[in-house]
């Protein structure tokens, strides 16, 4: 039976957990911080060289930065990783030099990457040393890339040949993989021992890995043979060898495995932890929930910034670097809306002739663009969740120009319905409804294509596609508003 040595480290010191706390801390974090600059722009108005209002300066310095400190003691470091988010720089780099050394490892691995950069940056080669020597192996791998080399070297020196071991296995799994988010720390006991024995083995540790919720139960070669739930521990007879009890069919994951289908099985099977075995059926790691619930939450995040065109970025990073994450998208963007606008232009007689088709293509071409918008939301998600197959393809693009067509056909009634109203035409009508259910229709064919189009080719499905559809459904929705209106009104 044995447990990682990490697993032995004292108990934390009990936080805050209240999810308000961040947003109430964060506020006093900057007023307090706004009356310390305060204190010093009237200090600077004084006559330069005066000892007296140095002095008071320094002293109020002092008392904000106590109860700075004294309010980051009492924060989770979730929260206070929350805080140095919501900061400029200059103020986060304050803020962080409060944050207690005891608490530097948490909140390094608490922050956006975009963060923890710029606070390693500020900490010298010591304190990061200090910061770092006590993760676990599977923590110290996700900084890794951050570190500087000399930091990660020493650091190895202190460790247990076990350790470095996994560090190295760990830092040698692809990014988004089972194997890049995969933890070492667990229980593992041999089949042929009582529950009794068991129990007395669990007693003796100082407490029990995160998200414990089944023991593994493994040979001499640690080939995985079962698993031991904690409930079916506690009720079952002591005297019971754990062969008797386990569960020999249970799921498990390769550390190539996806790092997202892994959370798609955790949501599927309702799993707490799941074992990763390598291709040997050996037992050399686990993953938990808390592991799949920060897949999730960085999937979502960057699924949102796909769409628009843009990376992960500091909200506080210079100009230079705003400008670089969101100039390419934007400029294609422009390129499609002049796209859009150059195609308008060809009917400048029609509109000319019959004014009210002005103000009536704007619907055509957004109502498309939000028709097409639902159609790729729901085949992104279904990409993201594995749901999408060679066979069941064409009966999904089936389907959603079906749904299309019916809700196109009776959002246009009532549409047709508006363009008589303000035109007073029965023909301005006709072809207003004509050209939305056409130009739904090529929303949701657009919003079909082209996430499916990129996941063939490897590429995110969701980066840029709401420029793409805005650029088919406004150009097309022109063409096919006016190019009926020319055929049909003059």
């Amino acid at each position: 039976m044995t447990q990682s040595a990490a697993a032995q480290k004292p108990p934390a010191t009990p936080r805050r957990l209240d999810p308000e706390d961040a947003q109430h801390a964060l506020a006093e974090v900057q007023e307090r911080l706004r009356r310390q600059q305060l204190v010093a722009d009237l200090v600077h108005r004084q006559e330069e060289g005066d000892a007296k209002a140095n002095l008071v300066e320094d002293l109020v310095h002092r008392q904000h930065e106590a109860e700075l400190k004294t309010l980051l003691d009492g924060l989770h470091p979730a929260d206070i990783a929350f805080i140095l988010e919501s900061l400029p720089k200059d103020e986060r780099q304050t803020i962080w030099k409060l944050v207690s050394p005891e608490h530097d490892a948490d909140v390094l691995l608490e922050v956006e990457d975009w963060v923890r950069e710029s606070l390693i940056e500020a900490m010298d080669r010591q304190d990061l040393v200090a910061a770092t020597g006590n993760m676990d192996a599977d923590e110290l791998a996700d900084l890794a890339p951050d570190l500087p080399p000399d930091v990660v070297a020493e650091v190895q020196k202190g460790l247990t040949e076990e350790e470095r071991a996994q560090l190295l296995e760990a830092m040698g799994y692809p990014e988004d993989s089972v194997g890049a988010i995969m933890d070492f720390e667990m229980v593992r006991v041999r089949e042929d021992v009582t529950l009794e024995v068991v129990l007395r083995y669990l007693r003796r540790l100082h407490e029990l890995p995160d998200h414990t919720d089944q023991i593994f139960v493994v040979d001499r070669q640690d080939k995985l043979q079962g698993i031991l739930p904690l409930s079916r521990l506690l009720v079952s007879e002591p005297e019971t060898e754990v062969r008797a009890v386990m569960n020999s069919d249970f799921l498990t994951l390769n550390p190539l495995d996806s790092d997202a289908d892994a959370a798609g099985a955790f949501e599927r099977y309702d799993l707490v932890s799941a074992p990763v075995m390598d291709d040997q059926g050996r037992l050399i790691g686990r993953v938990t929930i808390a592991d799949v619930v920060d897949v999730m939450r960085e999937d979502s995040q960057e699924q949102a910034l796909s769409r628009a065109g843009l990376q992960e970025e500091d909200i506080f990073a210079p100009v230079s670097t705003a400008l670089r994450n969101r100039a390419p998208w934007l400029l294609f963007n422009l390129c499609t809306a002049a796209t859009a606008s150059f195609v308008a232009s060809q009917f400048e007689g029609t509109v000319s002739q019959i004014v009210i088709l002005a103000f009536l293509m704007s619907i055509v071409a957004g109502i498309g663009g939000n028709s097409g918008n639902q159609t790729m939301t729901l085949i992104i998600r279904a990409l993201a969740m594995g749901r999408i197959t060679g066979r069941n393809l064409w009966q999904l693009v089936k389907r959603e120009l079906f749904v299309t067509l019916m809700v196109g056909l009776c959002g246009s009634l009532v549409a047709a319905l508006f363009a008589w109203a303000i035109s007073h035409s029965v023909s301005i009508a006709l072809v207003m409804m004509a050209a939305m259910v056409c130009n739904m229709l090529v929303g949701a064919s657009v919003g079909v294509l082209v996430p499916m189009v990129r996941a063939r080719f490897g590429k995110d499905p969701a980066m840029g596609s709401s420029v793409l559809l805005t650029f088919a459904t406004d150009s097309l929705g022109f063409f096919i508003f006016l190019g009926l209106a020319t055929i049909f009104l003059l």
